[in-house]
């Protein structure tokens, strides 16, 4: 006979032991993310052709681009470098360029091409003059 596995419980409080009582009360914060859900944040008439715009998606700040053929991208609002604003960058239908320190992010992947973190891309689509972003 093997003597059961049981796993001691760990703080959830920073700086408090086992057995003791937390000393800071935590409140809740915004509401966290929705994720995995589609969202309808605005007009495809709203983006001008070859242009972003910043919407909020479930909670995520989201760029969303209208490229000149007529598709659509979407990826994080700000660039992970140092919080530039994604949505004035430019862009082509493969990389968006961030309009700070003009790191570059494929759309296909989110990958830079300049050696700086990735961007989280999201799916975007059109529906009956919309766009929805799922994130």
């Amino acid at each position: 006979m093997t003597a059961a596995h049981v796993e001691t419980a760990r703080p959830t409080t920073p700086g408090t032991e086992l057995g003791t009582p937390a000393t800071e009360v935590s409140t809740p914060g915004p509401a966290a993310p929705v994720r995995g859900k589609e969202h309808v944040v605005g007009r495809v008439a709203d983006i001008p052709s070859g242009e972003g715009r910043a919407f909020v998606a479930g909670g995520v700040q989201v760029a969303v681009f209208r490229m000149r053929d007529g598709s659509l991208h979407a990826t994080q609002a700000a660039c992970p470098h140092a919080g530039g604003p994604l949505a004035d960058g430019q862009t082509d239908v493969d990389v968006l360029v961030c309009p700070l320190h003009l790191y570059a992010y494929r759309w296909s992947d989110g990958a830079s091409t300049s050696g700086a973190a990735p961007v989280r891309v999201y799916p975007v689509r059109e529906q009956d003059g919309a766009f929805v972003v799922t994130v």
